[in-house]
Protein backbone atom coordinates (compact mmCIF):
# COMPACT_ATOMS: atom_id res chain seq x y z
CA UNK A 1 0.00 0.00 0.00
CA UNK A 2 1.21 3.86 -0.67
CA UNK A 3 2.05 6.13 1.45
CA UNK A 4 1.22 10.21 0.98
CA UNK A 5 3.89 11.31 2.99
CA UNK A 6 2.50 15.18 2.07
CA UNK A 7 -0.65 14.82 4.24
CA UNK A 8 -0.68 16.48 7.07
CA UNK A 9 -0.12 14.30 10.39
CA UNK A 10 -2.63 14.81 13.26
CA UNK A 11 -0.51 15.92 16.70
CA UNK A 12 -0.35 13.86 20.03
CA UNK A 13 -2.82 16.32 21.68
CA UNK A 14 -5.09 15.35 18.47
CA UNK A 15 -4.43 11.94 19.47
CA UNK A 16 -5.03 12.35 22.78
CA UNK A 17 -8.07 14.11 22.27
CA UNK A 18 -9.56 11.38 19.58
CA UNK A 19 -9.26 8.88 22.15
CA UNK A 20 -11.05 10.43 24.94
CA UNK A 21 -13.64 11.05 22.56
CA UNK A 22 -14.13 7.18 21.84
CA UNK A 23 -13.98 6.55 25.45
CA UNK A 24 -16.69 9.49 26.41
CA UNK A 25 -18.54 7.17 23.31
CA UNK A 26 -17.89 3.85 24.64
CA UNK A 27 -19.38 5.21 27.78
CA UNK A 28 -22.19 6.75 26.90
CA UNK A 29 -22.95 3.35 24.98
CA UNK A 30 -22.35 1.14 28.18
CA UNK A 31 -25.09 3.33 30.37
CA UNK A 32 -27.65 2.41 28.02
CA UNK A 33 -30.99 1.36 29.19
CA UNK A 34 -30.01 -1.70 30.09
CA UNK A 35 -30.03 -2.61 33.26
CA UNK A 36 -27.86 -5.66 35.41
CA UNK A 37 -29.70 -8.16 37.10
CA UNK A 38 -28.94 -9.18 40.65
CA UNK A 39 -29.15 -13.23 40.28
CA UNK A 40 -29.09 -13.40 44.06
CA UNK A 41 -32.41 -11.00 44.54
CA UNK A 42 -33.71 -13.39 41.40
CA UNK A 43 -33.53 -16.11 43.26
CA UNK A 44 -34.67 -15.00 46.42
CA UNK A 45 -38.03 -13.39 44.56
CA UNK A 46 -38.87 -17.21 42.58
CA UNK A 47 -41.75 -18.91 43.39
CA UNK A 48 -42.09 -22.31 42.40
CA UNK A 49 -45.46 -23.59 42.50
CA UNK A 50 -46.39 -26.21 45.43
CA UNK A 51 -43.04 -25.27 46.85
CA UNK A 52 -45.15 -22.99 50.04
CA UNK A 53 -43.88 -24.74 53.11
CA UNK A 54 -44.34 -22.49 55.25
CA UNK A 55 -46.89 -24.06 57.64
CA UNK A 56 -44.71 -27.09 57.78
CA UNK A 57 -43.23 -28.04 61.01
CA UNK A 58 -40.21 -30.49 60.78
CA UNK A 59 -40.11 -32.69 64.41
CA UNK A 60 -37.00 -34.16 65.44
CA UNK A 61 -36.42 -36.85 67.71
CA UNK A 62 -33.26 -35.84 69.53
CA UNK A 63 -31.00 -39.03 71.29
CA UNK A 64 -28.29 -38.82 73.61
CA UNK A 65 -24.78 -39.79 73.16
CA UNK A 66 -25.06 -43.58 73.96
CA UNK A 67 -22.19 -45.30 75.72
CA UNK A 68 -20.76 -46.58 73.16
CA UNK A 69 -20.50 -43.54 71.20
CA UNK A 70 -17.53 -41.02 70.98
CA UNK A 71 -17.56 -37.19 69.89
CA UNK A 72 -15.27 -36.30 67.69
CA UNK A 73 -12.58 -33.50 68.86
CA UNK A 74 -12.10 -32.21 65.25
CA UNK A 75 -15.30 -32.54 63.20
CA UNK A 76 -17.76 -32.34 66.28
CA UNK A 77 -20.09 -35.49 65.00
CA UNK A 78 -21.49 -38.20 67.61
CA UNK A 79 -19.74 -41.41 66.12
CA UNK A 80 -19.60 -45.27 66.54
CA UNK A 81 -16.83 -47.00 68.62
CA UNK A 82 -15.94 -48.27 65.48
CA UNK A 83 -15.14 -45.40 64.16
CA UNK A 84 -12.49 -44.19 66.50
CA UNK A 85 -9.39 -43.45 64.93
CA UNK A 86 -7.26 -42.82 68.16
CA UNK A 87 -7.41 -41.11 71.35
CA UNK A 88 -10.18 -41.16 74.18
CA UNK A 89 -12.44 -38.72 76.06
CA UNK A 90 -11.78 -35.03 74.54
CA UNK A 91 -9.55 -36.24 72.23
CA UNK A 92 -10.82 -38.76 70.36
CA UNK A 93 -10.67 -38.10 66.97
CA UNK A 94 -12.79 -40.58 63.91
CA UNK A 95 -11.14 -42.31 61.22
CA UNK A 96 -12.92 -39.28 58.66
CA UNK A 97 -10.80 -36.93 60.38
CA UNK A 98 -7.53 -38.63 60.67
Amino acid sequence: MATDYDTPRKTDEELHEESLEELKARRADAQSGQVDIDEEDAAENLELPGADLSGEELTVRVVPKQTDEFTCSKCFLVHHTSQLARGEGAKAVCKDCE
